[in-house]
């Protein structure tokens, strides 16, 4: 995935449409859910999101995206947001071109609040359907929103100002809910939004998430310096491996992740049955390295891989 992105880069599967009211299948059994209307997030978001390692530091040269900072403090004569001329000088809507000219999505950040989480910009609240429509106008396909300055409303009154008026404004735009989990959004947000943040306990909301909707235990910290590179590695793997992991991929293929969490380095082993391969313990696979970008040579019965600490392997098996 290119490293490029004005809030987040969505690739074009996680746009693909969803229907109101479409029966989903999952845990063995079909059900219906409500969801928002807006034709978007049959596959969960995947992208980069700028916020943790650069801040406010953005410029469109340096990362031709953003998160928060994007804005002047103030808006215009007309009530619009005004994109930082220093940072951005061609302006949204020619980053947009530029990042969907890669084939690729554009996010953007606000806040359902008087100012945006790093007080250097203005929120949308009370400006929900003209900033809705700048965003539609300027070419974004996924907004994150935010949950400071809130003015102590309940999240349940202003995020539904937002969802509906992306709605309105035209062009199918991906809706993130970052109420922080405050409020139980999953219980309430499939109908408002495509995802919701959950905070970092999320284990009891899995039952809540599926097409059209998902669960969003908010960024990675990998490039930020507290850790090595093995230990972003593992972090970007096991991360990776806990958002889609649910049972075997597709084409009877499975996804594995071999952690060394200890102190020193060490051989980590997985049978196939650790694992859930439903085959034979000599039943031949090719494993997929993600990391090294290679293929293992057949393998049968087990994997194993020699790790450094806190390093991790991360394969796809696919039988022969």
């Amino acid at each position: 995935m290119a490293a490029l992105c004005f809030f987040l880069i969505l690739n074009a599967e996680a746009a693909a449409a969803v229907r109101h009211g479409q029966k989903i299948t999952g845990g063995g059994r079909n059900i219906r859910r409500n969801l928002i209307d807006n034709g978007l997030g049959r596959a969960p978001p995947m992208g980069w999101n700028s916020w943790n390692h650069f801040g406010c530091n953005i410029q469109e040269k340096l990362i031709r995206e953003t998160d928060d900072c994007w804005a002047e403090l103030n808006r215009d004569s007309k009530g619009n947001f005004v994109p930082k001329a220093s940072a951005f000088p061609a302006g949204i809507k020619a980053l947009a071109d530029y990042v969907h000219a890669k084939g690729l999505k554009l996010g953007i950040y606000s806040d359902a609040g008087t100012q945006t989480c790093s007080k250097t910009m203005p929120g949308s609240l009370g400006h929900e359907e003209q900033d809705a429509k700048t965003f539609a106008s300027w070419g974004v396909d996924y907004l994150k929103y935010d949950n400071c300055f809130n003015t102590g409303t309940s999240p349940k009154e202003r995020y539904p100002i937002m969802s509906k008026a992306l709605l309105n404004s035209g062009r199918p735009i991906f809706f993130s809910l970052c109420e922080w989990g405050r409020e139980d959004p999953a219980t309430w947000a499939p109908k408002i939004g495509n995802s919701w943040r959950t905070t970092d306990q999320n284990d009891k909301w899995a039952s809540y998430a599926g097409p059209g909707g998902y669960n969003d235990p908010d960024m990675l910290e990998v490039g930020n310096g507290g850790m090595t590179t093995e230990e972003y590695r593992a972090h970007f793997s096991i991360w990776a491996l806990a958002k889609v992991w649910a049972g075997p991929l597709s084409g009877n293929r499975v996804a594995v992740v071999l952690w060394n969490r200890g102190s020193s380095k060490a051989t980590v082993t997985a049978n196939w049955s650790d694992i859930g391969l439903k085959l034979n313990h000599s039943t031949v696979v090719n494993a997929r390295d993600l990391w090294q970008h290679k293929t293992i040579l057949p393998i049968n019965g087990q994997i194993a891989a020699n790790l450094e600490s806190h390093a991790c392997k991360m394969f796809v098996l696919t039988p022969q």
